[in-house]
């Protein structure tokens, strides 16, 4: 369990983070959600867990995890609609002294790969990778959930009904 959560999150512009790691598939969606607050089942690998998080100020966010039976984690998903589901595979590494983690989208969100580091502060330095491309952090449509509602894969489609 953690009481905050402060995440930068970038798109990846290169291929140069690859082989660093072993991937974890994760499948995740949302069984509450308001404007402020979350309520996240994940499925990775072989790990069930329920968070709860609540919006803050910039970056910074309450989150609160716990781990449950794999089966129930499951069994939630499995009552979800099937199109708000989103699975990635998540490669989580060490570069520069700073830990990483790399999620690749598959299903509606194929395509799309960033990159989070999590801080204790939201001034704290780090060494930015060549491979990051542009920082995403402050961007809502790519937070999971909102991904979750509005996949990817249809942002053309979206800016195309917009015209």
């Amino acid at each position: 369990m953690k009481q905050q959560e402060i995440e930068r999150k970038f798109l990846v512009k290169s291929e140069g983070w690859r082989g660093r790691a072993e991937g974890v598939l994760f499948r995740q969606g949302y069984i509450a959600r308001t404007q402020d607050r979350t309520v996240r089942v994940r499925v990775a690998g072989e790990e069930g867990t329920l968070t709860i998080k609540y919006r803050g100020e910039g970056i910074a966010r309450s989150e609160f995890e716990y781990l449950i039976p794999l089966d129930e984690a499951q069994a939630l998903l499995d009552g979800l609609d099937p199109r708000e589901v989103i699975e990635k595979t998540r490669f989580t590494f060490e570069e520069n002294g700073d830990v990483w983690e790399v999620d690749e989208f598959m299903g509606a969100n194929e395509g799309l790969v960033v990159a989070e580091i999590e801080l204790e502060s939201e001034e704290q330095s780090f060494i930015r990778p060549d491979w990051l491309g542009e920082e995403v952090s402050k961007i809502s449509r790519y937070l999971n959930v909102e991904l979750s509602k509005l996949p990817y894969t249809a942002w053309n489609q979206e800016l195309k009904q917009k015209k």
